[in-house]
């Protein structure tokens, strides 16, 4: 073989590579169109809930956060607000102190969520809940959040997300992670429940049956707790339902930094987290466990901005060595495009989001970067900057 033959194969291996890769999105982006009318009817028993706030250096927000979860429609003497509260202020702390909660106080050389996980459980009576929340520091929620979950366990539902979403559109860049949001949603939730396929996680707003999550807490050791978490249910057959009508608003990162750090994390988490499960994958497809089969090869499928602008270079770079060639690459440009245009719910498709596009290339650029700075990202906890500006 010469070597324009060998460039030709590799570009051709490419293509098929990258259209698998555009592939998986559209299939779930087009089956999420099918809005789901369904609602958990009510339940007849009520449950008794632990919440779980993981805290860390959350001075600023903590407390209005926890009052805000405090005006929940649900009887008050069937659930408990925990905080960790983890390298905060002797002031915050007080506070704190006189609301109606249990406060936990952690002081970690080397803090994680996994190790805030943890320690709430560990002291936490055993035999007092059934149902265990997760929420994030800056997460709010609506006053019938508990209520709705409770009913979602009565059906029999053992682990559930729900629906995330942005509460500030303040920065070009908090735009565009929301944006990037909705569209995991749609792609990763929504479509994936609507072909009878687990939910992903998020990391925040998920509830767990409470004896399942003390049994296996155990098992999270990295940033990456939510994929951790996937891996235990989904090699334990147990379906993750997404509740796609119960929000939880999420401050979402406002400057460039702070979404270069959180981008460079993900990624961290996500490579490490199949480096340590890909032998399961043969096992998986064999003994027909669909959903675990699904989240491993999901894992392998470069992140969407890499992707699109992968797909833009080598078009470009086709068109200039050889222009048929690039056909084929456009039309994968113009089928993902399509993608996330259908998955983009229509209300944030507003005059913000048109000022926010021109972010995009440099966001590109270092979310490239960001592969070669992963060592030791996975292992860190990192909080979303908030309140500050880009």
């Amino acid at each position: 073989m010469n070597l324009w033959e060998i460039i030709y194969l590799i570009e051709y291996i490419c293509w098929i590579l990258a259209a698998v890769a555009v592939s998986y999105p559209l299939i779930f982006t087009l089956a999420s169109l099918r809005k789901r009318v369904f609602h958990y009817p009510e339940a007849r028993k009520k449950r008794r809930f632990a919440i779980i706030f993981p805290a860390y250096r959350e001075d600023r927000i903590i407390e209005s956060v926890i009052s805000s979860f405090l005006r929940q429609e649900y009887p008050k003497e069937y659930y408990d607000v925990v905080v960790v509260s983890d390298h905060m202020q002797d002031n915050t702390n007080e506070r704190l102190s006189r609301l109606p909660i249990i406060l936990l106080k952690a002081n970690y050389e080397k803090s994680s969520k996994a190790k805030a996980l943890n320690f709430a459980i560990d002291n936490l009576d055993p035999n007092k809940y059934d149902i265990v929340v997760i929420l994030d520091a800056d997460n709010l929620v609506e006053p019938d959040f508990l209520n709705e979950i409770n009913k979602t366990f009565e059906a029999g539902i053992k682990a559930v997300q729900t629906h995330r979403t942005a509460k500030n559109r303040n920065t070009e860049i908090a735009v565009l992670d929301g944006i990037s949001e909705e569209v995991n949603n749609s792609i990763f939730r929504r479509g994936h429940v609507n072909l009878g396929i687990s939910s992903a996680l998020i990391g925040s707003g998920m509830a767990f049956d409470y004896s399942w999550f003390r049994n296996n807490v155990k098992h999270l050791h990295t940033a990456g707790e939510d994929k951790e978490l996937e891996v235990l249910l989904l090699k334990q057959r147990i379906f993750i339902e997404f509740l796609d009508y119960v929000w939880v608003y999420d401050e979402k990162t406002q400057g460039e930094k702070g979404f270069y750090n959180q981008r460079r994390r993900w990624l961290a988490t996500q490579i490490g987290q199949w480096g340590r499960v890909y032998r399961d994958l043969p096992k998986a497809i064999f003994s027909g466990n669909l959903d675990y089969s699904d989240k491993l090869i999901q894992w392998i499928l470069p992140p969407r901005l890499i992707l699109f602008g992968g797909i833009i270079v080598m078009g470009g770079l086709m068109q200039i060595l050889d222009w048929p060639l690039a056909i084929k690459w456009w039309g994968l440009f113009i089928i993902m495009g399509i993608t996330l245009c259908l998955a983009i719910p229509d209300k944030m498709v507003d005059e913000d989001f048109k000022k926010s596009i021109n972010k995009l290339p440099k966001l590109f650029v270092m979310m490239v970067l960001n592969h070669f700075r992963l060592k030791g990202e996975n292992k860190k906890f990192t909080s979303t900057e908030k309140g500050i500006n880009p």
